[in-house]
């Protein structure tokens, strides 16, 4: 364990106090030495214990590399035995059995194919060829097509994705009916690449195919931005969905469900730059978690909303512990995040001037909810439940290049026993200059191994 680091002032709208771990000085890559030639060279592990933070990391993909999923995409069998990464072959699957025992297995299961998802019912991922979406068994290889997508449905810009009963295929597409309306930004905006795709008014419409029927039907249009769709792992019919663009522009949350009733916005802005973002369902499908900033760079919230009831908890959360992407325990007791690096928001104040904090948050980091009691609050409307999380920190990330242009986001996800946190990272392989290559990592919860 670690020294806890001091406690931090109140914050006075809320209450909350917060003591949390502090990590040790990083330790370098450990090295090997060339026989050949005597000089020490970079090693590649595949099993050890990080000195940072005393837990133990497993590589999964094999030396060549290899990409977790997206952090909401399900990447699991049913049973919670394989998990599908993404390799420069094609898709591979790695046998959770035994990890922690004996090195990972790892078959490639589909040469030259990257996964939509894999089934919550079946032994199957799901991947698009083409037009067509088809499914390979995890097991045998074998592989079947599922529906060919007819026409409104085709093209490199379409994003699809798999209900949770494998009867549905729901996907974002080019509205060819729908009208560019520009959007002017408000005055003093930056005018940055984000920025100007937003403003350009992007007509979408989403969409669902069934795979059994092949039948095509618009849910939803709008001028906005559609992104991010995901479908719930437990409601067949719930649709999250998100308008993408400069957040703090943005409502950006989003449902809508398969039966015809209306997009839903699931968090409303209440202050300037205010900012929301990177949505994800909890394991039972009943509450919807994002991202939040109020405002943005300055107080920092992992926050969710009970779909059925509406009722918020937002949980408060240190500068330096804001993760890219943030994830849940398949029980529900535990969240995960893959850290930020001296490019993300948190490191910089809202006016875009580098604030520099202690390490980026370049960590994977475990957290435990905890609620405050007595520091329910109200904005506008019922009051919001609070409570702050308690970090351990797990991987130190501090060679992880997080950049958009050469670098890769960890995507946390839990494996389904809950022991484990898979993500990827290129932090043994960064190169001088270029893109590294990435790999997947498991980094085991407790330090019973």
């Amino acid at each position: 364990m670690t020294a806890p680091r001091p406690r931090r002032p109140r914050i006075a709208r809320v209450g909350l106090l917060a003591a949390l771990l502090w990590a040790q000085p990083v330790v370098a890559a450990p090295q090997r030495s060339d026989s050949a030639k005597g000089t020490p060279t970079p090693s590649l592990p595949s099993d050890w214990v990080d000195p940072a933070t005393g837990h133990r990391v497993i590589r999964l993909s094999p030396d060549g590399g290899g990409a977790s999923l997206y952090f909401h995409q399900r990447a699991y069998t049913p049973q919670g035995d394989k998990l599908v990464i993404h390799t420069r072959e094609g898709l591979l699957a790695v046998d959770l059995t035994t990890l922690g025992v004996s090195p990972p297995r790892r078959e490639l299961i589909l040469p030259n194919a990257r996964c939509i998802a894999t089934a919550w019912r079946s032994r199957e991922a799901y991947v698009r060829r083409g037009n067509t979406i088809v499914a390979v068994h995890l097991d045998t290889r074998a592989v079947r097509d599922v529906v060919e997508l007819p026409p409104p449905a085709q093209g490199r810009s379409v994003a699809v994705a798999l209900n949770c009963d494998e009867t549905l295929l729901v996907g974002i597409a080019p509205d060819p009916d729908g009208t560019t309306v520009p959007r002017t930004p408000p005055a003093g905006a930056s005018g940055d690449r984000l920025e100007a795709g937003w403003a350009a008014g992007t007509p979408k419409m989403i969409f669902i195919v069934s795979l059994k029927t092949g039948e095509f039907k618009v849910l939803h249009r709008e001028n906005d931005w559609t992104n991010h769709l995901q479908c719930s792992p437990t409601d067949p019919l719930q649709i999250l969905f998100c308008h993408e663009g400069p957040w703090h522009y943005n409502d950006r949350t989003w449902t809508l469900r398969a039966d015809g009733t209306p997009a839903r916005l699931l968090h409303e802005r209440t202050m300037n730059m205010e900012i929301q973002g990177h949505e994800f369902f909890s394991a039972d499908g009943r509450t919807v978690w994002y991202d939040l900033q109020t405002p943005r760079s300055t107080v920092f919230w992992l926050a969710g909303v009970d779909l059925n009831t509406g009722h918020r908890t937002w949980y408060n959360l240190r500068r330096e512990e804001w993760s890219v992407h943030f994830n849940i325990s398949p029980d529900g007791r535990w969240f995960a995040g893959d850290g930020g690096g001296p490019g993300s928001v948190a490191a910089r104040a809202p006016d875009g001037a580098v604030l520099e904090p202690p390490a980026h948050g370049q960590w994977i980091y475990l957290f435990r909810p905890v609620m405050v009691r007595g520091s329910s609050f109200r904005d506008k409307r019922d009051l919001i439940d609070a409570g702050y999380l308690k970090s351990e920190r797990l991987v130190d990330m501090s060679r992880h290049d997080y950049s958009k242009t050469t670098g890769v986001e960890p995507n946390v996800t839990f494996t389904p026993d809950g022991r484990w946190i898979v993500f990827s990272g290129n932090f043994h392989s960064r190169p001088p200059s270029g893109r590294a290559t990435t790999h997947t990592y498991a980094v085991r919860i407790a330090k019973d191994w």
